[in-house]
């Protein structure tokens, strides 16, 4: 009874009260922290702003925060229910965006900021979170390079500069900056196959984790990371718990994926009217048509199926908080035997200390492990090709199985492409962890000092085999083939910042921070690749996959391997202050100072500073805010570098071979140093109609110099010298005008309309560049060895296209081109405009958003057209294009398919990125809250004329200078529609 009685005493001094928040337009608002003023007592809003909260009987009133929105305190004296509608805040909102090492207002950013929050992702399934913005910044160009699941993308932030190197993006992840590399080892698949596509190196996030993504545009805003930030950076914000009672988030999809669209090549029965038609023996044994009717491309194809689950658990009070969610995500491609599977988790607590809670501590951890199964799809392969183009030119009279179900296989190098898809296997295993722990220590309200360590470490291991039964590969036969291959790498950085924000007077606010980062970068790795011993009958039938006893290989046909760069280190000092004077007129000031061990002894420093100033006119007591709630003018101007090259580039390094070979790898440079970005910008910032619409513009001017490159020496080399870096003269000027317009046309308790759209208008030019062209743009294909199509030269756009300028067939079909045939200027692959459209629309409890984005007066080369296409196909017993059959001139079969303008087409396009078809069911059965049904579809359609798969998709391809291809179209993993159906709700 003792014991009873407190606790039944307790009882009685509690209640219930129950409720639900909205926003502005009636909608729920979920993570709104209910509190008990004075008290740590508290929870969260649910997924459709509901709450539930025991509170003590004599409490009277309770609080209600969330970023962006004005605080409330709500009386609930005598009551059990309380409806909440809270109202935005601009002053709040200026609160929430993150800059680099830090945050500031949004009335106080002078540079080309863009924030993305989770409301406004693009919706579906992805595999890493650059997807998440394709088409919702201006200025930014994301494009897929491959189809396949966890696949890379290019990030492209106001156009392309980069002559060497991957051009993409800084990202930083809760304020660690990433490699940009990934762990998964590069292998060849044996002779001829060529490399495939890399993994994205963003596969480790999961992007149910990211809680917004800020974009950094322009000098004024990337400075303060100085010499990584040429490319731009992408700050990511990951998910952290709110104060309240533990809540936990469920999602779960499922669907499945089919091909986007496809190349139009002859049926079975255009085939045999293609072989009358060319002269071709129609029957008899050596005639091409086979009697069968295959579609061969859909044969390697399928209906890919994913599932997708996510749960996170978050809550705590005043002085703790926390956040810790799992993930599943398991994707098939639409190629079979291909796909992505990862489990990943994450943790986030924040804590504070002390009476004062003067004494903080965040610890971050994100951990991952992905597998990817792949297929023999590359983009550099011999004249064998590799499975795509093997599919498009298999004869389509051949049966790819005997009559008894067996694979077809004949000698020769016409390979069935479903024997190369079932006797090829190909597996990686990348696991992740990305940790930080930062204590702080707040000596005043404007004065606080942050410590961060972290590290980012990635092990990669890939085994490849490929089946001796695959007769048609050289050395293949009789042997069978196996590699394996291991990756690691780490990287390290420490991080000391002390913020000062504080009102230096009435009218005059200080928001600086000075600091001090070290980062240290480390690579290694290992490798062993073999041919079976074709006198004891290769690797033979043991049921077991080739690397699991690769040891069975004949000795002398092992090829062993490791590899360590030397490890590098970039020592920083940054400081950046922002002025804020009667809220009208901001300047802003950066400086960082970067110290690299990877460029030559005379240059390891640099600097890079930046200016930028703002004038809001909409605080000025002339101005008429009736309707116009903001006019806001910004310029700036700043220098930014990049370090994207090997570690060691700048010193004598070298290959230890078999055999005790040394082998020179490049040169040493001690004048080698940073390539510099000059970036302009000015922009206008407007809000009219209680900023139901608003209006962005910039016009940037980014000129980019001592462009990075190596050099292959001239005969008689030294012999202790192969590659040797330095920096060219020249300038690559990227220009133009972005803006981003969006608008509320209806907001009211049960309906909303609205549309968001953004548009870039960009300039490219190479200029002042000496030493002469630079060639890139390599054609890969039978009879295309060495032809290549683009040049980085002076008064053209980077990687123009150069070729021979095709005017048609002459009478006895054979290709005819003007001047001879000299190579001339054909056009630009890079876009002039990027577009892109949001339109969102509720009514009730159903919600639609529809995200559309376009890329227009690019070209893209047909690498695929022209290679595996042409007409001499046929005369090989291969198929062709169906618009080579139906050229109104007769082709003859012996013209040479060389590459040139003829395989050069528009790359417009206008794509249905995804659309989301939602439906909010609310509590359901008492304990589920919020809950909501969804469908998603993704890559619906594409308007336009390129016919290839997919406008979209670029296949990087490198030569022996590492430059890169852009806008070249050669046998990539085809682009799939995706179709998601989930639920989400909260416990």
């Amino acid at each position: 009874m003792f014991v009873l009685f407190p606790l039944l005493s307790q009882a009685q001094a509690n209640r219930s009260v129950s409720g639900k928040v909205t926003d502005e337009t009636g909608a729920g608002l979920p993570g709104v922290t209910v509190l008990v003023p004075g008290t740590s007592n508290g929870t969260s809003s649910g997924a459709d702003g509901g709450f539930q909260l025991d509170v003590p009987a004599t409490a009277t009133k309770l609080s209600f925060s969330f970023v962006g929105y004005s605080a409330q305190q709500v009386d609930i004296t005598g009551k059990s229910s309380v409806s909440v509608a809270m109202k935005g805040d601009a002053q709040a909102l200026n609160e929430i965006v993150v800059t680099g090492y830090g945050t500031a207002r949004k009335s106080d950013l002078t540079g080309a900021v863009t924030q993305i929050t989770e409301k406004e992702f693009n919706k579906g399934t992805f595999t890493s979170p650059d997807q998440l913005i394709q088409g919702r910044v201006s200025g930014v160009q994301v494009s897929n390079n491959s189809g396949q699941p966890g696949g890379p993308a290019s990030v492209r932030i106001r156009g392309n500069s980069a002559v060497t190197g991957t051009g993409q993006p800084l990202y930083v992840v809760d304020g660690v900056a990433l490699d940009g590399r990934t762990a998964r080892p590069g292998l060849t698949a044996s002779t001829d196959v060529g490399t495939g596509a890399d993994s994205n190196p963003l596969n480790f996030l999961n992007p149910d984790d990211i809680e917004s993504m800020t974009v950094l545009k322009d000098a004024s805003a990337t400075a303060i990371y100085g010499s990584r930030a040429a490319y731009g950076v992408v700050l990511i914000t990951t998910k952290k718990g709110k104060t309240g009672a533990p809540i936990l988030n469920v999602s779960a999809s499922g669907g499945f994926s089919t091909l986007l669209r496809r190349p139009e090549y002859l049926n079975a029965s255009q085939y045999r009217q293609a072989l009358s038609y060319y002269g071709l023996p129609t029957s008899g044994p050596t005639s091409a048509d086979k009697g069968g009717d295959v579609d061969a491309l859909k044969e390697i194809l399928h209906t890919g199926s994913l599932q997708n689950y996510n749960v996170a658990m978050s809550g705590g009070g005043e002085t703790g908080r926390y956040r810790v969610s799992l993930g599943y995500l398991n994707q098939d491609g639409i190629v079979r035997r291909t796909g992505f599977e990862k489990y990943s988790a994450s943790l986030a607590t924040n804590f504070q200390f002390l009476e004062s809670k003067k004494l903080g501590l965040d610890i971050n951890m994100t951990t991952s492990q992905f597998k990817e199964q792949l297929a023999p799809i590359t983009t550099d392969a011999g004249y064998r090709g590799s499975l795509i183009g093997q599919a498009l030119q298999w004869n389509p009279t051949q049966p790819l199985r005997n009559a008894d179900g067996s694979l077809y296989i004949v000698q020769g190098d016409v390979i069935n492409p479903l024997a190369a898809q079932e006797l090829y296997d190909d597996r990686s295993r990348v696991n992740s962890v990305l940790a930080s722990i930062a204590p702080s220590y707040k000596f005043t309200d404007w004065l606080q000092y942050r410590l961060m360590l972290s590290v980012n470490y990635s092990s990669g291991e890939r085994r490849q085999s490929t089946s001796q039964r695959l007769i048609n590969y050289p050395g293949i036969e009789n042997q069978g083939y196996a590699a394996i291959g291991n990756n690691e790498l780490t990287t390290q950085q420490m991080v000391h910042t002390l913020n000062f924000n504080k009102k230096l007077s009435a009218d005059l606010n200080l928001n600086a921070v000075v600091g001090f980062e070290y980062t240290k970068f480390a690579n290694s790795g290992t490798g062993m690749s073999a041919y079976g011993n074709a006198a004891t009958g290769g690797f033979g039938n043991y049921g077991l996959d080739y690397t699991n006893y690769i040891q069975f290989s004949a000795a002398g046909n092992r090829t062993v391997s490791s590899f360590i760069d030397p490890t590098s280190a970039l020592q920083s000092f940054f400081g950046r202050a922002i002025f804020n004077y009667k809220e009208r007129y901001v300047l802003t000031g950066t400086l960082r100072r970067d110290e690299s061990s990877k460029f030559g002894a005379n240059h390891k420093v640099g600097y890079f500073p930046s200016f930028a100033a703002a004038w809001d006119l909409s605080q000025e007591a002339f101005f008429p805010s009736e309707k116009l709630s903001q006019l806001k003018l910004r310029a700036g101007f700043g220098l930014t570098g990049n370090q994207e090259f090997p570690a060691g580039a700048s010193q004598d390094r070298f290959t230890l071979d078999n055999n005790g070979a040394v082998i020179p790898l490049n040169g040493l440079s001690p004048d080698l140093k940073w390539q510099a970005d000059r970036q302009y910008n000015v922009g206008i910032d407007i809000a009219a109609f209680d900023n139901r619409l608003t209006f962005t513009a910039d016009y940037f001017n980014k000129t980019t110099s001592d462009l990075l490159f190596p050099t292959i020496p001239g005969l008689p080399a030294p012999q202790v010298q192969a590659l040797y870096w330095k920096n060219l003269n020249g300038n690559i000027i990227n220009k133009g005008v972005e803006m981003a317009l969006g608008t509320t046309f209806v907001r009211s308790d049960k309906v909303d309309v609205g549309l968001n759209v953004n548009a870039t208008f960009i300039r490219n030019e190479v200029k002042d560049l000496t030493g002469g062209d630079i060639i890139t743009g390599a054609i890969n294909g039978q009879g295309l060895s060495g032809a290549t199509s683009q040049l980085i030269t002076n008064g053209y756009p980077i990687n123009a296209f150069f070729l021979p300028q095709f005017t048609g067939l002459n009478d006895q079909g054979q290709s005819q081109y003007a001047n001879g045939g000299v190579a001339a200027y054909s056009g630009s692959p890079n876009p002039r405009t990027l577009l892109g459209l949001s339109a969102n629309a509720r009514y009730g409890k159903l919600s639609l958003v529809a995200n559309m984005t376009g890329a227009f007066g690019q070209y893209i080369y047909n690498n695929t057209l022209n290679a595996v296409g042409n007409v001499g196909q046929i005369g090989a017993g291969k198929n062709i294009a169906l618009s080579t059959f139906n050229n109104p001139i007769k082709e003859a079969v012996g013209n040479a398919g060389s590459a040139s303008t003829r395989y050069l087409q528009k790359g417009d396009y206008l794509k249905m990125s995804n659309i989301t078809l939602s439906y909010g069911l609310g509590d359901v059965a008492g304990f589920v809250k919020g809950a909501r049904i969804f469908a998603t579809g993704q890559n619906l359609f594409v308007i336009t004329k390129y016919d290839g798969f997919d406008p979209e998709v670029n296949t990087v391809k490198r030569g022996s200078n590492q430059v890169p291809s852009v806008g070249i179209d050669y046998l990539a993993y085809p682009s799939a529609r995706v179709f998601t159906f989930g639920v989400n709700f909260s416990l």
